[in-house]
């Protein structure tokens, strides 16, 4: 199980020791009423500033950590004994995996949903912390013939410019007006855990870090990626490349793909995105999947996460 807050974030604890000392900044659990709750309060938001919000927020996504324990424990008591979907009426009440990881960390800026309504659009954290920023840079990888995510990002921002990745078509969709193609690059590339050069009909295949290194990039705001259940072993990799460093972007657009997946294998992977500081402010299940498929299953979830660590614009106030 991941480790205090304390431990995975260092930088967030002199923040939160004067918070809970404070008593205009009160972090303060309360006796519980029956049933093993604890009450949390909080100093209204309205008058604390980013590192507030940003503990405040780390402090109940602990909470959520807690939960999950407990929810195993009811469930299981391993995490090997977890079904991903259990069967019809067993056991009652029902629940699923995605129960088990909720996005529970607040984003402490403004939430909207970029691009279309449904299949295609993505939850972005704090949006308007780029608006103005000039060396703005955008990840988008698995495009297929969607492209309204990257269309409304680029009308609203002033500077951010879009690298989009994926063999499976010749370039963005339609969605991107000529006027602003200038502000976007795309190159035939899948995100693996690996890099491998085009040859014959196989694609060309890259870690983040050979991507980057390519493009001469050190950070990335926004990474959006889709890449049909590879997300376990390409995060899993891009994570160990950068053992000992903060992952280079500040936040991610992740849609997850639970075919095939075992419970408690899902949870390792889970944790390790965490223990690398990925926290998930939003979710959203993929219920047109759910509509079509022969099981029914909700097999996949779009998941949006913020990076606590390292410096960001959207966790950091940069000057």
């Amino acid at each position: 199980m991941a480790g205090s807050v304390f431990i995975r974030h260092p930088r967030y604890a002199i923040v939160l020791a004067f918070l809970l000392a404070s008593s205009l900044y009160l972090i303060l659990p309360l006796s519980g009423p029956p049933g093993g709750f604890t009450p949390l309060r909080f100093a209204n938001n309205d008058f604390t500033d980013l590192s507030y919000r940003m503990a405040q927020a780390e402090v109940i996504y602990e909470r959520t950590i807690q939960e999950r324990a407990g929810l195993i424990e009811r469930y299981g008591p391993k995490a090997s004994e977890i079904d991903m979907f259990p069967p019809n009426k067993s056991p009652w009440p029902a629940y699923t995996v995605w129960d088990f990881f909720p996005a529970s960390f607040n984003c402490p800026h403004e939430v909207r949903r970029i691009g279309v309504l449904g299949d295609g659009g993505k939850w972005v954290c704090g949006l308007s912390r780029v608006v103005e920023k000039k060396d703005c840079v955008v990840y988008s990888v698995g495009i297929n013939t969607e492209s309204s995510f990257e269309a409304e990002l680029l009308a609203e921002t002033k500077h951010c410019k879009v690298w989009g990745y994926d063999f499976s078509v010749k370039g963005f969709a339609k969605q991107i007006p000529s006027h602003q193609l200038h502000r976007t690059e795309f190159h035939p590339y899948g995100l693996a855990g690996f890099d491998r050069a085009a040859s014959g009909t196989e694609p060309a295949m890259y870690t983040l870090k050979t991507l980057m290194k390519m493009n001469g990039h050190e950070h990335i705001d926004i990474l959006k990626v889709d890449v049909e259940g590879w997300e376990f072993d390409t995060l899993t990799t891009l994570i160990n490349s950068f053992k000992g460093s903060a992952l280079p972007f500040g936040q991610l657009q992740l849609e997850i793909h639970a075919w095939d997946r075992k419970f408690e294998t899902f949870l390792k992977w889970w944790q390790t995105l965490e223990d690398a500081g990925l926290r998930p402010f939003w979710t959203e299940p993929n219920l047109v999947y759910v509509n079509y498929a022969n099981e029914g299953k909700p097999h996949l979830a779009e998941y949006s996460f913020l990076n606590v660590k390292g410096d960001n614009v959207f966790t950091k106030d940069l000057h």
